[in-house]
């Protein structure tokens, strides 16, 4: 079946000696993989690998066989280029970062429309500007919503938060519960856009302990979540 998706790099993996394996997530199919043979061999191949950055934003033409394992690129074209996301230290450290996140959470090959279109935006909105310290956070409790664990924002007033949960909690129920500085970065950032998260101002330190936060609360809640490898590295190059 020849289907037409937009899509964006979730990740690339050499196979053999000039083939990649790319790992997408589609507009139409949702996460798709694909066999790109012969592309590390040729010297128009070799331009064709830049179309697969990380996160990168395509438009497919593609073979889709559903008893296939890896599909079947018939054409690819970038949707747009950005200006810096590929190009600025800081904003591809969390490129690599967030897209070992999406690459571990996103799984289903089906379509979803508003998970596709937040991703699509989002991204656009980080190239786009020049003060983004906080948007990896912000990026990673906006997904939970998409995931399915939004934090429930009944009862907010309360002074703990259950991360096993999801939910605000008068007292203390479990090993699980946070509260302090943590807790009011969450209240804060629950009420916040994109466009207002230059108004949230936190330090280094804090920024790092709500990260790791918000990792655990990935791993309660996607029992096959894992920690990103590049976490080490994206705290030493971020912080």
């Amino acid at each position: 079946m020849l289907v037409s998706t937009n899509a964006i790099v979730l990740s690339k993996l050499k196979y053999k000696d000039n083939d990649l394996i790319v790992k997408c997530y589609t507009e139409q199919l949702g996460v798709l993989s694909f066999l790109l043979r012969g592309i590390l061999k040729s010297k128009k191949g070799n331009s064709k690998t830049a179309y697969f950055q990380l996160l990168s934003q395509l438009q497919l033409e593609l073979i889709y066989n559903s008893n296939k394992s890896l599909q079947t690129i018939k054409e690819a074209k970038l949707n747009g280029i950005y200006a810096s996301l590929h190009s600025h230290v800081l904003k591809s450290s969390i490129v690599m970062f967030l897209s070992e996140v999406l690459s571990n959470t996103l799984k289903e090959e089906e379509k979803n429309e508003a998970l596709y279109s937040y991703l699509e935006h989002s991204l656009l909105w980080l190239d786009s500007q020049d003060q983004y310290s906080n948007f990896h956070l912000l990026f990673l409790l906006k997904l939970t919503k998409y995931l399915g664990f939004y934090p429930d924002e009944t009862e907010m007033e309360h002074e703990f938060f259950s991360l096993s949960e999801g939910k605000f909690e008068a007292k203390q129920s479990s090993k699980y519960s946070i509260s302090g500085e943590n807790l009011i970065l969450l209240k804060t950032l629950l009420g916040t856009t994109f466009d207002a998260l230059n108004s949230v101002k936190i330090n280094s330190k804090q920024r790092q302990s709500f990260l790791n936060m918000m990792l655990l609360y990935f791993q309660l809640h996607l029992g096959t979540f894992k920690i990103p490898k590049s976490l080490q590295i994206f705290n030493q190059v971020f912080n």
